[in-house]
């Protein structure tokens, strides 16, 4: 069994007397895509802002890599290698898709994150590993393409490989799949697995069916609380779960 990349226990979120994240302990395998699911109002964002440091929590631990990170930053996270990639689509959409990877390598390599307006020279330097970031997400034939132009799936596209360049060893992925057609769910789907390589990943996903895919452990949430964990098999059947998601839309 492979060993445990990222754990919390005990975790809480509280906003004034609202419970929004209620003692959850989670553990995510090194190496696995592992989804968190539930019913709207779940949690699941909660807790995500919370792994990424974006929220502080009210009670509880979370560790990274056997490392305490409770109490850090999210951009001290980021550099140690726990990177989230958002629920929106965020690139630079009149740069194009060449420039936006370089602009994030100049960012993630020492570069004053305002030289890139002025200084070519910063950003040619990053050009053949930028090249090798946008093969890796199909987009090789279209770095010239202004980000604006793009599809909202080629976006998204464009956005992890962004992400990429901060050579993360855990990424968490927000709902990656929404608002896209089939043809759109199916590449994504296809990409998450393969730069799942070698990475571990953490999702949420409201289309189950892209979970079942793709994902090996589930857990999910439902009112800030650990409803049932395992592999999406035993869950799907799991009673409660099925009680959970009745009357909701999550496919």
């Amino acid at each position: 069994m492979s060993q445990s990349i990222l754990e919390t226990r005990g975790l809480v979120r509280e906003f004034g007397r609202f419970r929004a994240v209620d003692r959850v302990d989670l553990s995510v395998a090194e190496g696995t895509i592992h989804g968190l699911i539930g019913p709207n109002g779940a949690g699941k964002t909660t807790c995500f802002n919370l792994l990424s440091k974006f929220l502080e929590p009210t009670e509880g631990t979370i560790r990274f890599q056997g490392r305490d990170i409770t109490g850090l930053r999210a951009a001290e996270v980021a550099r140690l290698g726990l990177v989230r990639s958002f629920q929106i689509s965020a690139v630079f959409p009149h740069l194009s898709v060449l420039d936006n990877v370089r602009v994030a390598l100049a960012r993630t390599r020492g570069v004053s994150p305002y030289s890139f307006w002025h200084s070519e020279k910063a950003l040619r330097m990053h050009d053949e590993r930028a090249r090798e970031l946008l093969a890796d997400v199909g987009l090789a034939e279209e770095e010239a393409t202004i980000a604006v132009r793009l599809s909202y799936g080629r976006k998204r596209a464009l956005e992890l490989a962004t992400t990429l360049a901060l050579e993360p060893k855990m990424l968490l992925l927000d709902e990656p799949t929404a608002g896209m057609g089939y043809e759109e769910v199916e590449r994504i789907t296809a990409l998450i697995r393969r730069v799942q390589r070698g990475r571990t990943i953490l999702m949420v996903e409201h289309n189950l069916s892209v979970v079942a895919g793709l994902c090996s452990t589930l857990t999910v949430l439902t009112r800030g609380r650990v409803l049932a964990e395992g592999e999406y098999a035993a869950v799907a059947r799991h009673p409660d779960v099925i009680t959970a998601y009745l009357g909701t839309e999550h496919a």
